[in-house]
């Protein structure tokens, strides 16, 4: 298998969206050869060589498409850029949007989700889709992260035979493998930041509603966001703002000082202690905060994390929102798709050799069995879901302690992918910020084994994105250039 080194034009594996838009305004190259580029790199890499399976579908229209850019003025900061779109969201072209699952085969959806069509307005290219944990890994409660019925096992670039967490598996990988100049995942809990901290790039999941939902195929109204994956903070930050519709607000806010006289409270029980190795790296992530002039808080905990996490009122919530958000998805998509979660089900246990070859559909099925959302269990957990994560969680936190945000180890070290067994995490911090609807950023921090990345997440109240991009920033030039995939088969250990 060759090396990173011999992989078709290396320099997009570094490449940052304001270099490449350098080169577009001084003419040195075009968005049609730019786009080519990334697809010779994707047939390459993705399906050829370490085969990482992170793009599910490539966009016949896109060398057009960037021809067609290249004739137009330039409209911003993504104009010519190659993006790529995790399974779920709706594009009104000739691509499919199917989750990763075989049952959404009849039709591409009506229309461009909004989020794309604020894409294609600033000028950027949907180069392709990226796999996924089918139906965004809420389908089984054993299921192997970046597996899909219709893409496969997604690969780590890192070491091969490593989780590349999920349920953003493509998007993460493609933006660590210079596949696209950046990715657009979604997150429920985790789906964006853990994918970010194993396969070593930056995950942005911003406050709920900032993004809109429409077009985006739903587990959770009041917990899901999509976000961008890239290899800097400054090009997730770029992404974000298109996203949001709202281009130069993170950007102008990235601030090198950023972390001098920030106060950061550090959480550790019970985000720390599940691996040695993820707390060595967090340790060394505190001391380069603390060297960058930020003020620890070490240690700060949320109040009503513990309950959070025993209580199982953030499931029963993802359940009833599930039910309703998938029947009416589904029964607005056209072309003879199943209508319903029920018909899903049984299209499902009919194709069970394809679709259910290592583990099953438990969550769909707990999911059918829920009442109407209207049932009073639904509203008790809901409010009691996000009182534990917000006001009694991490608004309590901050204002306690008068804090600017806070920080925790994302995950652990990705671990062997096993279809049959399931995913073996051993922990996250994700939870709070998912369930309250506040924003987080996942930035990497350091490597396991010299070949297992680790991320540190960020977050603090509704709103923060543009606080908590500047610290993440800071931190990343304080930490310095983080380490390319080097696509090991394995990891081989003393």
């Amino acid at each position: 298998m060759p090396g990173a080194d011999a992989q078709p034009h290396p320099e997009l594996a570094t490449a940052t969206i304001g270099g490449l838009g350098r080169r577009l305004e001084e003419g040195s190259l075009t968005c049609a050869r730019l786009a080519g580029m990334y697809l010779e790199r994707i047939a390459a890499i993705d399906r050829g060589g370490p085969c990482l399976r992170a793009v599910i579908e490539l966009n016949p229209d896109a060398e057009a498409l960037a021809a067609g850019l290249d004739r137009e003025p330039r409209r911003g900061p993504l104009h010519g850029m190659p993006v790529l779109l995790k399974d779920n969201i709706d594009t009104g072209d000739q691509m499919l949007t199917r989750a990763g699952a075989l049952a959404l085969t009849a039709a591409p959806a009506a229309a461009d989700a909004d989020l794309v069509a604020g894409l294609r307005r600033a000028g950027a290219l949907i180069l392709g889709k990226t796999n996924l944990s089918e139906w965004a890994n809420f389908r089984s409660t054993r299921s192997a992260s970046g597996w899909s019925g219709r893409g496969r096992q997604t690969r780590n670039p890192h070491v091969l035979d490593r989780s590349p967490c999920g349920s953003s598996s493509g998007s993460a990988v493609a933006a660590a493998a210079g596949l696209a100049a950046a990715a657009v995942g979604t997150e429920t809990d985790g789906s964006i930041v853990c994918p970010a901290s194993v396969n070593g790039v930056v995950g942005i999941k911003p406050t709920v509603g900032a993004i809109s939902q429409r077009g985006i195929i739903p587990i959770s109204a009041s917990q899901d966001s999509a976000g961008p994956h890239a290899r800097s903070v400054a090009d997730a930050a770029a992404l974000l703002g298109t996203l949001t519709d709202r281009p130069d607000d993170y950007t102008r806010h990235l601030d090198p000082e950023a972390l001098r006289g920030a106060r950061i409270g550090v959480l550790r029980d019970p985000y720390t202690g599940y691996s040695e190795h993820t707390d060595a790296v967090f340790e060394r992530a505190l001391a380069m905060l603390k060297t960058a002039g930020a003020v620890l808080v070490d240690p700060v905990e949320l109040p009503g994390a513990a309950e959070l996490r025993s209580s199982g009122v953030e499931q029963t919530v993802l359940l009833y929102e599930f039910h309703a958000g998938l029947d009416a998805y589904l029964g607005s998509r056209p072309g003879g798709i199943p209508g319903s979660l029920a018909e899903l089900i049984a299209y499902n246990r009919q194709h069970a050799a394809e679709e259910m070859p290592y583990f099953g559909q438990e969550r769909f099925e707990q999911a059918l069995a829920k009442s109407p959302i209207s049932d009073p269990e639904y509203a008790e957990a809901r409010a009691r879901a996000r009182l534990l994560a917000g006001p009694d969680g991490i608004d309590a936190a901050l204002a306690a302690h008068s804090l600017d945000a806070l920080v925790a180890p994302s995950t652990g070290p990705a671990w062997v992918v096993d279809p049959l067994n399931g995913d073996r995490s051993l922990g996250a911090s994700s939870q709070p910020a998912a369930v309250a609807g506040y924003p987080i950023v996942s930035v990497p921090a350091g490597m396991v084994a010299g070949a297992l990345p680790v991320g540190l997440n960020l977050f603090a109240g509704a709103g923060a994105e543009a606080r908590l991009i500047a610290l993440a920033h800071a931190f990343e030039l304080a930490r310095g250039p983080f380490p390319a995939p080097r696509y090991l088969p394995t990891l081989e250990l003393p």
